[in-house]
């Protein structure tokens, strides 16, 4: 049973920073990949940075230079490092987690590839 929650959401000033934890359990790091999307009130889901079970990572153009995505696997953590923080970029953050995605194709960022999902992460951004 795979299990995800997310925490480290909340508001800041444009410009400023957030980082987003999402405590992993039941997945097996050899066959799953992770990912973050994010929804925003009257928007699809998309897809924000994912990382590979090869550790291969894909950023969404809006999340390129400004968020970084990491996997700790020894604490189960999946971490998303948010500076240059814009209006833009508020949302509810998901933590997503599936089964055999490759990062070719962008499939890393497509939202029906992923099973499991958490409870999401508020960011709000103020200008």
């Amino acid at each position: 049973q795979v299990q995800l929650a997310e925490s480290g959401g909340g508001s800041v000033q444009s410009g400023g920073s957030l980082r987003l934890s999402c405590v992993a359990s039941g997945v097996t790091y050899t066959s799953y990949s992770m990912a973050w999307f994010r929804q925003a009130p009257g928007k699809e889901r998309e897809g924000v940075a994912g990382i590979d079970r090869y550790g291969n990572i894909m950023y969404a153009d809006s999340a390129k230079g400004r968020f970084t995505i990491s996997l700790d696997k020894a604490k189960n953590t999946l971490s998303l490092q948010m500076n240059s923080l814009k209006p833009d970029d508020t949302a509810m953050y998901y933590c997503a987690a599936g089964p055999w995605i490759s990062a070719g194709g962008g499939f890393l960022l497509r939202f029906g590839e992923y099973r499991y999902w958490g409870q999401g992460a508020q960011v709000a951004v103020s200008s």
